[in-house]
């Protein structure tokens, strides 16, 4: 069975909003850009290669596919634009980014996809979408980038709904600007 991986950009205080700085009106958008570090784009490449296929949320999608189209080159644009792209909506219409495909139930439709032949599947960022997997025990693994920072609200990953997950530390890095890679496994009860 393939696994579902979630990369995520976190801050200390757990947020995950705008790391890019346009993804939301947040005040601190673009809050990852300070640290910036070959180790940390060679590990986004590498994590890349390591699948063969993206899950997203409607919002990070679209994000994507106004950017990376018009993209090429490298270990990174020609993966991303040649992958199956599939995105968990209940609005959108179409998906006309090369290879995209729309599911509509995160819980019949991923659990589904898992179970299809190729390599595992990445979700990059997607917040409500990591929700709904964690919620639904979808997730695999979680790949945090934590920075050093904290910004003091925000959407954030893990809510308040007591709900007990069990992760294993798989592989942990420091990056010598602060950055922190935690690789964790899903625990089984």
């Amino acid at each position: 069975m393939r696994k579902i991986i979630v990369t995520e950009f976190i801050t200390l205080d757990g947020v995950v909003e705008a790391p890019g700085g346009n993804e939301t009106l947040h005040p601190h958008g673009g809050w990852q850009f300070n640290y910036n570090a070959p180790e940390t784009g060679q590990y986004k490449v590498d994590e890349l290669a390591s699948v063969d296929t993206l899950l997203l949320g409607k919002n990070t999608y679209e994000l994507f596919a106004g950017y990376w189209p018009s993209q090429t080159g490298g270990g990174f644009a020609d993966r991303i634009n040649r992958y199956p792209k599939y995105v968990v909506s209940h609005s959108l219409q179409k998906a006309e980014w090369n290879n995209s495909h729309i599911l509509r139930d995160v819980a019949k439709d991923v659990a589904a996809l898992k179970k299809t032949n190729g390599g595992d599947i990445l979700v990059y960022g997607s917040a409500t979408l990591v929700k709904a997997l964690l919620h639904h025990d979808l997730v695999d693994e979680l790949r945090l980038m934590v920075f050093p920072l904290s910004i003091g609200g925000g959407l954030r990953l893990f809510e308040d709904n007591r709900v007990l997950k069990k992760f294993e530390l798989k592989y942990s890095r420091t990056i010598n600007n602060g950055v922190l890679i935690l690789e964790y496994w899903k625990r089984e009860h």
